[in-house]
């Protein structure tokens, strides 16, 4: 007879397994099951207890107790693992039925057994128990106002924390007197401001929290918490609803300032357009119960709702490698989101995969949803497919919490339950406040066209705070006159602050992180022309070059790649640096500088076209070499890192970067320039858009390789058309350069320059390789960026053509002027895009003045490329002749042939109008 025989085989396996290992080691079985083991000895043949054997007769009364000690187990597991699917978490709406449930006669069990004493108690830290007591304990843990999804989890010591957590107190808040009065002080706050608005601002759209006010309580709990563990700042994202209530009771904006943009007055600066009150960011110090300073920074985000929380790591990471590299956790970024966009926003999947990557961590977010149960107007069950909106939390294993809005000190708990893991394990947590909405999507929406059958029940249904208040009356602990002051006194409060908002004449907008843009200006256009002192000494260039061009002897690389990294050192020699050395030695004279560079992006650290190398691997190893980091002992940082394959999610969070370290050169490179368009609304609504929206500068820099070398339709174009329709007044700079000392002078300019602006750089493929895009070192040392270069070997009388051309294809329009001998031809290359150089374009037209054919020469498409952005910067532009390919849905040609064909008749037509392609 096997020793396990007696044992149900559902849990034989398991079991055997694990009192195999207890025999083994007995420590090395949670302690739980260590007190469950001990007081049995299932190696002998009775089977019995140690201190009662059991002759070999009675085994089969033992088999049965010990089979309903397994089933008791199974049941244990089964709330552990399924308890979430049978909780009291919805405050207005019966939940759905899942099935098995957790009834005890579906594992073995009946009601006879209720009064029977199991030692499975001590699996769940109650030591021996009644099944009843056993199912009552692990009732209020699991089955309350509290569901924990946490079984999924593969490292034991992040489960036992939890479980040993959920035993305090079976999971139940436990609050003093005077917490549960602070409660309720902040969900007044919470109900009270909300109602005030809807009184004083009627049909206005403020996207309230009611039916969500626990956030509020719950929020200033997290951060007097947090104090404790010494957390430094809180950077927050957050989209619409609840956001006003949030900028008022947690972050201290003055309910002044809010009412103010509730009137709707002009803002008090001429050249910022400004937004919605419920998009704006804010930055503020808050000084906790116990008196520490912690700084709260709420970031504004636009109406795409999950775009903030890419922005929002990027900041933190930011704040973490420049002031809290020693101990990162002392930045704590949370993400508030809906229930609907968590469930149906690809990008929450982008930036949650990014959670434990060496570029991309910042040591666990706090996820928390403001879940409504309805998305605009469409139901929960038309908005996933997944049981819960948080279960793509499930893909990097985080515990998940699922809260009733409606209990105040659950949400609380749950909050400071959140908290503690991340602290603890560094990892993301999700919280689920399930509530609901109690107007529409904006106030001035008619829910119950859609939703009748809800709206009903919430029309009749207490608010938190009502809830709340009751609960302490009864408990003794306020009575009802306590209450009445509470509101009256915070709503004279906002009365006050209305009327002082009321003599305002403008609307003042702080700037979000004043502090770490103190040293910075605002400028125009005017301001983004005049040149900037971008020289670095030769002697230094030399010192960088010696540098990056010298592997550690000791350690053994790929020889192509050494000879690679030696050629460096050739090519300085040689006064002959390309397009690779003008970014190494950007870098390098940057960090020297003090500044630090951070470079982001699928396959940055080599390259797509493997011109780059700036990490390099030792072959037996591998590890990483990265020579930018050994120039000197006070140099900036040098980080650089392959991203996941996203470009929305690492092009959000490289743009928060920015934002939060303007003296970082940050870099997020497309693998292809077409790719980008994976980001369409990070560049839409942050890049282009934020310094109007917001007053937000961003010195961001995104390589788009770009150029048609017959790669196709997503390999050519970066799509050049769609960022220079964006570009006005004074948002962004565009380039495409074509040496590599303008590319150097052009990354230089992005750091010394007293202001910050995106830049877009379409960058090369082919002329990363090419003979002619060489640089000499003293156009490095003591060159400046060029926003137009001219045909140096043109003489202007005898011109008798013009062509502009910008980037690659001004190389290949030379190769055929040298091919047909032309001297009668200038080729002027514009090498800033926007903002357009339009002075220096017109001293061109009048240094050749006997031209009498002006081309405006372009490889793309005449519906892409720049030639619509010329059309409309450049009056002139309109008499120009355009050589272009013909208009296209798509940007290039898949088959090699035929885009050769298109490429030629492209150039054919620049030297030879009379073969114009476009008829």
């Amino acid at each position: 007879m096997d020793k396990y025989s007696f044992l149900n085989a559902a849990h034989t396996a398991y079991f055997a397994e694990l009192y195999d290992q207890y025999l083994q080691n007995p420590d090395s079985v949670e302690p739980s099951w260590r007190a469950f083991f001990q007081g049995f000895d299932f190696g002998s043949e009775s089977y019995g207890m140690v201190d009662q054997p059991v002759e070999a007769a009675s085994c089969e009364h033992v088999s049965e107790s010990l089979t309903k000690e397994f089933q008791v187990i199974k049941l244990i597991d089964g709330y552990r693992t399924r308890g979430h699917l049978f909780t009291k978490t919805n405050p207005v709406r019966e939940r759905r039925k899942y099935a098995p449930t957790l009834e005890i006669e579906n594992f073995g069990l009946s009601k006879s057994d209720l009064n029977t004493v199991f030692s499975a108690g001590e699996v769940i830290g109650i030591g021996s128990q009644t099944l009843q007591e056993i199912i009552n304990h692990l009732e209020k843990i699991y089955c309350s106002s509290i569901g924990v999804e946490y079984m999924y989890i593969r490292k034991p010591e992040e489960i036992k924390w939890i479980q040993d957590k959920l035993n305090i107190n079976d999971n139940q808040p436990n609050f003093s007197a005077e917490q549960k009065k602070y409660i309720l002080k902040k969900l007044n706050e919470a109900v009270s401001f909300e109602s005030f608005l809807h009184t004083k601002y009627v049909g206005q759209k403020r996207f309230s929290l009611e039916g969500g006010e626990s956030l509020i309580p719950a929020l200033d709990a997290l951060i007097e918490k947090a104090s404790e563990y010494d957390v430094k700042e809180f950077v927050m994202g957050m989209a619409h609803r609840g956001r006003l209530s949030t900028l008022t009771n947690i972050f201290g904006k003055s309910a002044k300032d809010i009412f103010s943009e509730f009137e709707g007055k002009d803002y008090e600066q001429e050249v910022f357009d400004g937004d919605v009150k419920y998009h704006l960011g804010w930055t503020s110090d808050r000084i906790t119960n116990s008196g520490k300073k912690i700084n709260l920074n709420i970031a504004p985000n636009p109406s795409h709702l999950e775009t903030v929380g890419a922005v929002v790591e990027g900041i933190v990471r930011a704040k973490q490698d420049d002031k809290y590299a020693e101990n990162p956790s002392q930045v704590l970024p949370i993400i508030v989101h809906g229930d609907a966009a968590i469930a149906g926003q690809g990008l929450v999947y982008e930036i949650i995969q990014m959670a434990q990557l060496d570029g991309y961590k910042t040591n666990g977010t706090i996820h928390i949803v403001v879940n409504n149960q309805v998305g605009f107007t469409t139901n929960y069950l038309d908005a996933r497919s997944s049981t819960y909106c948080t279960d793509v939390g499930k893909v990097t294993l985080s515990p998940v919490l699922h809260v009733n809005a409606d209990d105040a000190e659950a949400v609380v708990h749950a909050m400071l339950f959140a908290l503690d893991f991340r602290m603890q394990f560094k990892r993301d947590v999700f919280i689920d406040l399930l509530g609901y909405r109690k107007y529409g999507h904006n106030e001035g929406d008619e829910p119950r066209f859609t939703q009748p059958k809800l709206y009903k029940a919430i029309a009749k249904h207490k608010n938190p705070r009502e809830i709340y208040a009751e609960k302490l009356i009864s408990q003794g602990i306020v009575d009802e006159a306590y209450v009445n002051k509470l509101e009256e006194e915070y709503k004279a409060t906002l009365e006050e602050k209305l009327e002082d908002s009321r003599k305002e004449d403008k609307t003042v907008i702080t700037p979000f992180m004043q502090n770490e843009w103190e040293n910075y200006i605002t400028v125009e256009e005017d301001k983004m022309m005049k040149p900037v002192d971008t020289t670095f000494p030769k002697d230094g260039l030399a010192k960088i070059a010696k540098v990056l061009s010298s592997l550690p002897k000791d350690k053994k690389f790929i020889r192509k790649i050494s000879r690679l990294v030696e050629s460096r050192q050739d090519m300085f020699n040689e006064d002959k640096l390309d397009w690779a050395m003008a970014e190494h030695l950007a870098y390098g004279s940057i960090l020297e500088e003090g500044f630090d560079v951070r470079i982001s992006g699928q396959d940055v650290e080599r390259g797509t076209f493997s011109h780059r190398h700036a990490v390099v691997k030792v072959e037996d190893s591998e590890e990483e070499i990265i020579l930018h980091n050994n120039i000197s002992d006070k140099q900036g940082k040098f980080f650089i890192y392959n991203s996941l394959l996203s470009e929305y999610g690492v092009l959000g969070f490289d743009y928060g970067y920015a934002m939060a370290s303007p003296k970082t050169l940050t870099i997020w490179e497309a693998q292809f320039g077409d790719f980008s368009n994976g980001a369409q609304i990070m560049i839409d609504q942050y890049i282009s858009a934020a310094e109007d929206k917001w007053k937000l500068q961003n010195g961001l820099v995104m390589l788009l390789p770009h150029g048609y070398e017959g790669q196709g339709a997503e390999h050519s174009s970066g799509r050049m058309e769609r960022y220079l329709q964006l570009c006005a007044k004074d948002n962004m700079y565009v380039a495409d350069c074509t040496t590599p000392a303008n590319m150097f002078h052009l990354l230089r300019r992005q750091v010394k320059a007293k202001f910050r602006k995106p830049l877009i750089v379409f960058t090369p493929k082919s002329l990363l390789r090419h003979p002619l895009v060489v640089s000499t070192v003293d156009e490095f040392a003591n060159g400046g960026f060029k926003m137009l270069i001219d045909d140096e070997r043109a003489k202007a009388e005898s011109i008798k053509t013009l062509v502009f051309v910008t980037g690659k294809f001004y190389y290949d329009l030379l190769e055929e002027q040298e091919k047909l001998g032309r001297e009668d031809m200038a080729l002027v290359r514009i090498e800033q895009l926007f903002p357009l150089p339009v002075d220096d374009i017109r001293a061109i037209l009048k240094k050749y003045k006997n031209a009498e054919d002006v081309v405006w020469a372009q490889e793309e498409p005449r519906n892409m490329g720049a030639y619509s952005h010329m059309l409309m910067h450049l009056d002139e532009a309109k008499t120009f002749r355009a050589a272009t390919r013909r208009a296209y849905g798509a940007p290039a040609a898949g088959s090699t042939v035929r885009s050769k064909k298109r490429h030629k008749e492209v150039i054919d037509y620049v030297f030879d109008k009379t073969k114009n392609n476009q008829r």
